[in-house]
């Protein structure tokens, strides 16, 4: 018995061939999975149950510039490598430095080394670090201003600044198979194209992610239950037995690629910042997820999304360190609501099998029980025949002459199963409400009424669409829109384009109106003293456009302003005052992370200088009435 997942495959939108602008995409978009109908078949191939698990929206890019695509990680950080590269980064690996190079060169990456000890001051880190050099450990110091540990779920930076984790440990024990199969690519293509695929069956069960098929690049998720089960048995010819059986047929190439043991756990370090802001967590090393819906990948990178633009104010001057202090704020909240999330996404994959009969839940205490109970008294070689006979009688319930709709249990577990399908309430994929819509409460912005009155909702693991908002605290909405001046042009970009990661700028959008126009020149003013970069988007609609459409003599002498007009898919479409739920008279203000910062949905009464003074202040962490 399996479940086959289909998917489509798209194209990933890296726009104006930029690191940043690849990074900004991959941090909404990217995703792990694409889910779009879910097939549960018997053993003998009989379609049980089809389920659409897609929406149109995701893939005519009415709410984002780009479609949800299937994209592993191992490709992006290829990708991210060679995009650094092009913008002149050297990537050193650790054979090809000397042995008594302990400087570090501006622009340089180097790879192979391992952080072994961190000794934090008031004023840096010193950070030890060892290298294998010709098959010995050489130890390396470097001195920094910040520490940003990125080093996954088993982080040791995390463990040396004696961070904790809160959450659920321990919640699956697997082993990854990396494998290549042209064979199993084609076989699938022509016979049930899926990208995502759960098997179960009386000889086997595994989970099987199709990365390629074209190139028939999969990897096998299996259970794996130690000290019983060692990970020195899974060499490259069990490993591709076991691949047999999950496909259900002999494969003429199967070549594994790689092999590792992994733990799934469900937490959040306690603290992402240490030793006074100057050592930073990110990634899986402040938060790891069960893999159910591409969280973890998307997540790490909306963290360094974040952290990026924040700490480079620092570095500048523009900020003290104390700023930094809101990218815990606002990424620890969201890495709690996905881990929830996750949790509850990981408990609908685990429905299906329990249907079944093959309750996960009872299979791991079966496990326990043998641990506590039987480890003391038998040799480790007769465990391992109890356990494999143990579960090898629980994978008979999969068998044909049960399974079917003749046999009165078999048939009440298939009518759980359609009816889990039905409802819609096995493996959900997409989570475009929490991938583009998710906001921070508080932080390094400034919350309305509005915003205020609208808590997020709790996670419950099932699909919630995208509503845009520019509540602050949300991410900017995507709209299309070209150059005012280029109206015969037919190339269209996104708001979002209009963020330059490049320049670390801060966005303001108005009307082309007057109160607007004195408005951003208040704001020029304020951000000119603040040494804040700060750029001006004028958005006209075709009832506004005057006759010289341009905003060079209202906003003069700035020059750092585009003007761009809406584009509306369609006579009935919403503006975009109206997306926003604004009136043109309003203000929006978005951060270098595409985040909005502040907004006034009506003119302001007040003295724009020094409201703008008090509201930029606020947002990067300064005392405006010292300066």
């Amino acid at each position: 018995m399996y479940t086959e997942v289909k998917s489509v495959r798209l194209p990933v939108r890296y726009t104006l061939d930029s690191l940043p602008m690849c990074i900004k995409r991959s941090l909404h978009e990217l995703t792990y999975f694409i889910h779009v109908e879910g097939n549960i078949r018997s053993c003998n191939r009989e379609i049980l149950k089809s389920s659409d698990r897609a929406s149109i929206q995701d893939f005519d890019r009415t709410v984002s510039p780009v479609s949800v695509a299937h994209f592993s990680q191992y490709k992006l950080t290829k990708l991210l490598t060679e995009q650094l590269e092009d913008i002149g980064f050297h990537i050193l690996s650790e054979g090809s430095m000397m042995p008594d190079e302990c400087k570090t060169a501006e622009h340089e990456i180097l790879l192979g080394h391992e952080c072994t000890a961190i000794n934090a001051t008031n004023h840096c880190v010193n950070v030890t670090a060892s290298v294998i050099r010709e098959g010995k450990p050489v130890e390396k110091n470097f001195q920094c201003n910040f520490l940003v540990g990125t080093d996954g779920a088993g982080s040791t930076v995390r463990k040396l600044m004696g961070l904790g984790m809160n959450g659920e440990k321990d919640l699956q024990n697997l082993v990854s198979i990396h494998f290549r199969s042209q064979d199993l690519g084609q076989f699938l293509i022509n016979e049930r194209p899926g990208m995502l695929f759960f098997v179960f069956n009386t000889e086997a069960i595994g989970v099987i992610v199709a990365h390629d098929l074209l190139q028939g690049e999969f990897v096998l998720q299996v259970p794996f239950y130690p000290p019983q089960q060692k990970f020195e048995d899974f060499n490259s010819k069990m490993c591709e037995r076991l691949i047999y059986k999950l496909a259900g047929r002999e494969l003429a190439d199967v070549r594994v690629l790689d092999v590792k043991p992994w733990v799934m756990h469900a937490e959040v370090a306690e603290k992402f910042l240490a030793c006074n802001n100057h050592v930073i967590l990110a990634g899986d090393a402040a938060h790891r997820f069960p893999p159910a819906g591409g969280f973890g990948m998307n997540t790490g990178i909306q963290d360094v999304h974040n952290l990026a633009w924040k700490l480079a104010y620092v570095l500048k001057g523009i900020t003290p360190p104390s700023f930094l202090s809101t990218y815990e704020t606002e990424r620890r909240q969201i890495a709690t609501y996905n881990t929830a999330l996750s949790v509850e996404n990981f408990k609908a994959a685990m429905a299906v099998p329990a249907a079944l009969g093959l309750d996960p839940t009872i299979a791991n205490s079966v496990h326990r029980t043998l641990n506590d109970t039987l480890s003391s008294i038998l040799p480790s070689d007769i465990q391992r025949t109890v356990l494999d006979g143990i579960f090898s009688l629980g994978r008979l319930q999969l068998s044909d002459s049960l399974l079917n709709d003749f046999n009165p249990l078999g048939s009440s577990r298939l009518s759980k199963l359609r009816q889990i399908f039905e409802e819609g309430k096995s493996l959900q994929l997409q989570f475009p409400s929490e991938d583009l819509g998710f906001r921070y409460a508080k932080g390094a912005l400034i919350p309305d009424n509005d915003s205020l009155t609208r808590a997020p909702e709790p996670p419950t693991g099932r699909r919630r669409d995208y509503v845009p908002s520019t509540d602050p605290g949300s991410r900017l909405p995507h709209m299309k829109i070209k150059l005012l001046s280029e109206l015969l042009s037919k190339d269209l970009f996104s708001t979002l384009d209009l963020v330059s990661v490049y320049n670390l700028e801060f966005l303001l959008i108005i009307a082309p109106i007057k109160e607007s126009y004195n408005l951003a020149k208040a704001a020029f003013k304020v951000t000119e003293e603040l040494k804040i970069p700060l750029k001006v988007c004028i958005m006209w609609q075709e009832k506004d456009k005057g006759e010289n459409g341009s905003s060079e003599a209202a906003l003069s002498p700035w020059t750092n302003f585009i003007d761009v007009i809406e584009v509306k898919s369609s006579q009935t479409s919403e503006s975009w005052w109206d997306l926003c739920q604004m009136t043109k008279s309003g203000a929006i203000l978005v951060r270098p992370d595409e985040h909005v910062a502040w907004r006034a949905k009506s003119r302001t009464k007040n003295d724009s200088f020094l409201e703008l003074k008090t509201i930029f202040c606020s947002v990067i962490g300064l005392d405006s009435s010292s300066i």
